[in-house]
């Protein structure tokens, strides 16, 4: 698994970007999101992995909410 936070969201699309604490953006669709809602808030820190997707580029799958972070 990795982590980073939900950077974009477009709610009537259904489409977001995550950005990975590597910095690297990965695209994802609503049905990904594995608590089984269909909207994501921008900036919420999640947890998800990586798989080949369409046209052979790199998707976010099974996102979920990650607990915060102590500083």
């Amino acid at each position: 698994m990795q982590s980073g936070r939900v950077a974009r969201f477009d709610d009537a699309a259904g489409l977001g970007d995550i950005e990975a604490d590597d910095g690297t953006r990965y695209p994802f669709h609503c049905t990904q999101i594995a608590d089984g809602t269909r909207t994501i808030e921008q900036d919420t820190p999640v947890t998800f992995e990586v798989v080949a997707g369409h046209m052979g580029r790199w998707e976010a799958t099974r996102i979920a909410s990650a607990p915060p972070t102590s500083p």
